[in-house]
């Protein structure tokens, strides 16, 4: 039965006029903001690849991680669940703690289960060849490591993440570890694995899947230094209000996607691949281990923060002469929704339970889809960027904040106020009373990990009536 179900979905793919195994090329930055591209409206940042690519195809302006941190937000990436219901809802290492509040971080899952179905191992029973590039960020324990996880190329950062010019590269396991010597910088070395992957791929039919999740422009801020002298001379154009440092860095993960797009047109395989391109969550807005990265404004606060600053990311997808050019989408959507809307291209039936939502015919076809559709987030941490333990829902234009320490709830219009500056709680009774159960049952519904009263070491309750 499982054998004819797959080929009923071939053929209705094919009739759609799909291109039957894509190759599918995902591009993952780490604490990129929102505004931090030129196709976003940054003027100082020199974007010009990433420009091409959203003008060549789908740039969406309400997309958003599942997490305001790391971590959680590849969990959701990976498996199309939503990181409350795993577990995994902080950073791996994060611990923080606050002497003068009231309550304490739940227990938390630190890795990503052996056990969950991720986005590689669907797109293996497909035949594709798989390769994970870079910050990987969910586990590293038996069964967590990404050749564990369903990639056949693994070339994973080891130690040092954040020294880009000190560290050290898993090669498809533990025991095979490039080290760098103080010369090669990192994000140009895990561009160069990319092509080194595009290069060796065993068949020339067999598609591939090739997860490329740069650590930059993560702090600390070093870039190439042929690179720095531009940003510098023109910092003073605007007031003080960008980061050269940080500019430059973005600037060589811009080289890196246009070297990938070049391989690709020398290899005859760009009109049969689809390159999406996307943050694991917000940029960082506060002076974390040296100067302020990123100016994140008119969005509210940064990662780490249920804000917009902190979930709402840049988003674009390209498919040469499958996705029309110069398209701009509204609709808002999750990271969740990559894995189900990739099984959907490549024909895989999922069979189990998923948060995400498949928008495949969205991006590919501009269909019109629900917007009144709950998107949730559950961050039940203290921030090292000073974020506080809270939840939110977002419901069409409407969303809610629930701050777990004092049980205080924040409205928004976000089509009338992006910055989430006019808090208009106790104005709009009723659509707060909405949303806020809405937040509630999902709550329950993931089995969602609440932080602890300080007093009694047991989950907080929430009251459900607001009134």
């Amino acid at each position: 039965m499982r054998e004819l179900v797959f080929v009923f979905l071939a053929l209705v793919f094919m009739n759609k006029g799909y291109a039957q195994n894509p190759n599918i090329i995902f591009i993952l930055t780490d604490d990129l903001g929102y505004t931090d591209l030129g196709c976003y409206g940054n003027p100082y940042n020199e974007t010009p690849n990433l420009d091409s690519l959203a003008k060549g195809g789908l740039l969406f302006t309400d997309a958003y991680s599942s997490s305001p941190v790391c971590s959680p937000s590849r969990a959701g990436l990976m498996t199309g669940k939503h990181p409350a219901r795993i577990g995994l809802t902080n950073f791996l290492i994060g611990n923080r703690t606050d002497e003068e509040s009231p309550i304490l971080p739940p227990d938390w899952q630190k890795f990503l289960p052996a056990n969950e179905l991720t986005l590689p191992e669907i797109l293996k029973s497909r035949n594709y060849y798989t390769g994970m590039i870079g910050k990987w960020h969910l586990g590293n324990g038996e069964g967590q490591s990404p050749w564990d996880q369903g990639f056949d190329f693994s070339r994973s950062i080891g130690k040092n993440g954040l020294d880009y010019y000190n560290y050290s590269i898993f090669e498809d396991s533990y025991e095979k570890e490039f080290e760098d010597n103080g010369t090669y910088y990192l994000t140009d070395r895990l561009t160069d694995y990319a092509i080194e992957f595009l290069e060796n791929k065993k068949e020339e039919e067999q598609p591939f899947f090739l997860f490329l999740s740069y650590s930059a422009p993560h702090v600390w801020l070093v870039p190439r230094g042929d690179k720095l002298s531009k940003y510098l001379k023109k910092y003073n154009r605007f007031n003080d209000k960008y980061n050269p440092y940080y500019a430059a860095m973005i600037e060589s993960v811009d080289d890196g996607v246009g070297n990938i797009i070049k391989k690709l047109q020398e290899m005859g395989i760009l009109e049969n691949t689809l390159i999406i391109f996307t943050s694991d969550n917000g940029g960082v807005g506060l002076a974390e281990q040296g100067p302020i990265p990123t100016d994140l404004q008119p969005l509210k606060k940064w990662k780490g923060h249920n804000y917009e600053g902190g979930i709402r990311v840049p988003l674009i997808a390209f498919w040469k002469g499958r996705i029309s050019e110069e398209r701009v989408s509204d609709l808002p959507t999750s990271n969740i929704d990559f894995f189900p809307s990739i099984a959907a291209l490549v024909g895989v039936p999922v069979q189990h339970q998923l948060d995400g939502k498949n928008i495949l015919n969205h991006i590919l076809d501009g269909a019109e889809e629900e917007r009144e559709r709950p998107l949730f987030w559950h961050y039940p941490h203290f921030s090292n960027q000073l974020g506080r333990p809270s939840a939110a829902v977002r419901l069409g234009n409407w969303k809610l904040i629930l701050r777990y320490e004092d049980q205080g709830v924040e409205l928004y219009n976000l089509q009338e106020d992006i910055g989430e500056n006019n808090d208009l709680s106790s104005k709009e009774i009723e659509i707060k009373q909405r949303l806020f159960s809405l937040l509630l049952d999902w709550l329950k519904e993931t089995n969602a990990r609440l932080p602890l009263d300080k007093q009694t070491l047991e989950p907080i309750k929430i009251k459900r009536d607001l009134m």
